[in-house]
């Protein structure tokens, strides 16, 4: 029985990239230059495409901020990606403030994430397609949480503050979220020098 030949996906998707990633703040990024080695290994007839705008300019504007439009063929089938040209910061850059340094970097990173719709790298972008969640679904839970903690440390109730840093992390189920509500407390509190000691030692105590 003649074996079933993987699909594009299937052999991208199942390649390990991590050894090839960077981290800039709170992305990762793949390099260009290796995706595109890989992707012409397995497939040397994958080719690239940077789409110009009707002045022959390689990205496109709104007359506020910019973006490029790039895309990827590999055996006859096309992804095509849109990202904004974006400053160090990831912020957009204004129409009248680009370069082409920073044009260039968006080509790159673009027709990076072309291929990992082919599967190459995909699982490093997981997430990025997420809305933001806010820390605190209802924002008068955080008061309630900030005057009890302060109540409890007021008091020396180390008890009290063990029970309430508890239930803020283990009532969660989304550790992350447990793990932001928990700086922004500590961030908030409002009190004197021996009140935060005995506070940060009573937290300290708590078991992990």
């Amino acid at each position: 029985m003649a074996t079933k030949k993987k699909s594009v996906f299937e052999v991208l998707n199942n390649i390990n990239v991590n050894e090839h990633t960077e981290q800039k703040g709170k992305l990762t990024y793949l390099s260009w230059a290796w995706a595109w080695q890989t992707t012409k290994k397995h497939y040397p007839e994958a080719f690239y495409t940077i789409y110009e705008n009707d002045l022959g300019m390689n990205y496109h504007h709104d007359s506020r901020t910019a973006w490029v439009k790039t895309g990827i063929t590999i055996e006859g089938l096309e992804h095509i990606e849109y990202l904004p040209v974006l400053d160090f910061r990831n912020n957009s850059i204004p129409v009248d403030k680009l370069t082409s340094m920073a044009v260039n970097t968006s080509i790159q990173r673009s027709l990076t994430k072309a291929i990992a719709r082919h599967g190459l790298g995909l699982y490093i972008y997981a997430g990025e397609d997420l809305p933001d969640v806010p820390v605190w679904e209802d924002p008068k839970e955080k008061e309630v949480v900030l005057a009890a903690l302060q109540d409890a440390a007021v008091n020396q109730d180390d008890i009290g503050i063990a029970e309430i840093w508890r239930e803020v992390l283990n009532d969660n189920e989304n550790k992350s979220q447990a793990s932001k509500q928990s700086q922004q407390l500590w961030a908030e509190l409002r009190h004197t020098p021996d009140t935060r000691q005995f506070l940060k030692e009573s937290l300290d105590a708590i078991p992990a």
